[in-house]
């Protein structure tokens, strides 16, 4: 008897939290549920106008965060990539990471400016575990108007021995050796330094290299955008790259240190686009390239 009362009880206790669960959850609708990890089927590898591989899942990157959230279809992409860099070497990569309007003027971690650029590291770092040689990875960035970032990533194979027509849309190497920083530490039109929170980061690190690497030197390249004339904007070039010269002879710097100028005539992306001004692409051209060698 007490057996037959006790499995009552349980039958009751039972329908009670299936009650109140339904009536919570499905009725109220008051319940957190898992995020679906719905993605766009539209990750590609191209050549130019050569789609190589279609048909991957989208990476996936959270609000802020530099590291995407990997799936195995991602995986399979990564793999897929590597295998064809390290069999064709007259290729190399251009991996352009974008990120969403409110993520503008978030610091990432480490020296990159912007967390575009952050992301295409990221997943250079990727590949680069996979046996690809990361000097063989180009980086570019941009901002998506999408709040989603479906399309997060872009991978493009280029030639590097190729002269580019107009500009040099293979990226930028965002390396240790080979770092490039915006015009966002100079006031506009201006030869006057004033560093962000990402290169001082990156100009303690060169010091402290250049201090058990004495025999190695530093060339800091200007550029520009088009704007003005090109003798405006060679001396342009040259005063900036030798302000941030004494910036790392404050810092303490002793090393050698050769500042250069290319103005105008290397841009990274186009001035104008359909014969009007495009002012992100003036934006990636007005930068200047610091070289350990």
């Amino acid at each position: 008897m007490r057996f037959l009362a006790f499995l009552v009880f349980l039958t009751f206790l039972a329908f009670a939290i299936w009650a109140r669960w339904y009536f919570v959850c499905e009725v109220r609708q008051q319940c957190e549920k898992e995020p679906t990890d719905i993605r766009l089927k539209t990750l590609s590898l191209t050549d130019g106008d050569k789609i190589i591989l279609q048909g991957y899942d989208q990476f996936a990157f959270d609000s802020a965060s530099v590291d995407a959230r990997l799936n195995d279809d991602n995986r399979a992409f990564l793999d897929t990539v590597a295998a064809i860099l390290k069999a064709d070497t007259t290729r190399d990569l251009t991996i352009t990471a974008f990120y969403r309007t409110t993520e503008t003027g978030i610091d990432p971690p480490g020296w990159y400016e912007d967390l575009g650029t952050a992301r295409a590291a990221y997943v250079r770092g990727l590949l680069e575990r996979r046996g690809v040689d990361p000097s063989r990875i180009k980086l570019d960035h941009g901002v998506s108007e999408d709040i989603t970032l479906g399309v997060p990533l872009l991978f493009e194979l280029f030639d590097p021995n190729a002269i580019p027509d107009d500009f040099d849309n293979r990226g930028l190497a965002f390396e240790f050796n080979d770092m490039t920083f915006s015009d966002a530490n100079f006031r506009f039109n201006s030869a006057e330094f004033i560093p962000g929170e990402s290169f001082i980061d990156y100009a303690d690190s060169v010091k402290t290299y250049l201090s058990l690497h004495p025999e190695e030197k530093i060339i800091i390249t200007g550029h520009t955008d088009s704007k003005g004339t090109s003798k405006y904007n060679y001396n342009l070039g040259i005063k900036r790259a030798k302000s941030a010269l004494e910036y790392f002879r404050e810092l303490g710097v002793s090393a050698t240190i050769e500042t250069r100028s290319d103005g105008e005539t290397q841009p990274v992306a186009p001035n104008k686009r359909n014969g009007k001004d495009f002012p992100e692409g003036r934006q990636k051209n007005r930068r200047v390239n610091f070289t350990i060698e």
